[in-house]
């Protein structure tokens, strides 16, 4: 695997899926899914509504990196997709970031992360927050420009239970992102320079994901790869605008 390679590129570099078994192993939830939970990162605590999903290390690799810069949101209008808990709003909010779109499918996690969002950060000059209930980009006004998204989709390849609520928050598969490429190439919604990041591990289609970057006009590179050590790989995928006409199906 050359973690440098770009582009189509980049396809030729990513491993396939993990076995069906193993996939399946590593994803099973945890059995207090619909009960009151409690969850602090950075100080910060977080009421856990049943339903509402913890963030796991995936996710805390955004987290991290929303509140250093290295994913910069400052004075940039920024899409949590996915927003479950609230943390990246809160995150970007303390980066300083001119508007955060705090979008969720599930009704539930969006008023959570509003909940939170008030209770951590209040009332900010500055920093405009839209949370908002939708299917992807379904409510997002026409006309909106977006600077940075960052999602971790539920793109596990394998279904892991029949919990509606954990197909919608782990195993919908890669399929999604097919989607979510399109929303954002047809409604023009990524403003010029502006950077959506997706992380995904091996336990998705990641060839499959990249390939719809790929289809949909986009330049996808590897922003970091973590190993776990247990077979897991995890991607963290930086992907802008294709102004190279490299792209497309490889």
């Amino acid at each position: 695997m050359d973690p440098t390679a770009t582009g189509p590129a980049l396809l030729d570099h990513l491993p396939p899926p993990l076995a069906d078994d193993r996939i399946i192993a590593l994803n099973q939830p945890k059995g207090d899914l619909h009960t009151t939970r409690a969850y602090e990162w950075n100080g910060w605590t977080f009421d856990v509504p049943p339903g509402v999903f913890i963030p796991g290390w995936t996710s805390r690799l955004i987290h991290e990196r929303l509140l250093d810069g290295r994913i910069e949101t400052r004075h940039r209008r920024y899409a949590a997709m996915g927003v479950g808990l609230g943390v990246e709003a809160v995150a970007a909010a303390h980066r300083g970031a001119r508007e955060i779109h705090a979008i969720d499918v599930h009704p539930e996690s969006v008023a959570t992360a509003a909940r939170h969002y008030a209770r951590i950060v209040g009332e900010r000059p500055d920093t405009a927050f839209l949370p908002v209930v939708g299917d992807l980009f379904d409510a997002v006004p026409d006309g909106r420009r977006l600077d940075v998204v960052t999602f971790n989709p539920p793109a596990v390849s394998r279904t892991v239970s029949d919990d509606p609520d954990v197909v919608r928050n782990v195993c919908v598969g890669a399929s999604l992102l097919a989607r979510f490429f399109a929303q954002v190439a047809e409604r023009d919604l990524l403003a010029p320079g502006g950077e959506i990041y997706v992380i995904a591990s091996n336990t998705a289609d990641l060839r499959g994901i990249v390939q719809h970057a790929l289809d949909h006009g986009f330049h996808p590179e590897t922003e970091y790869l973590h190993d776990w050590g247990d077979g897991v790989l995890t991607y963290l995928f930086r992907i802008t605008r294709d102004t190279t006409g490299a792209g497309g199906r490889a």
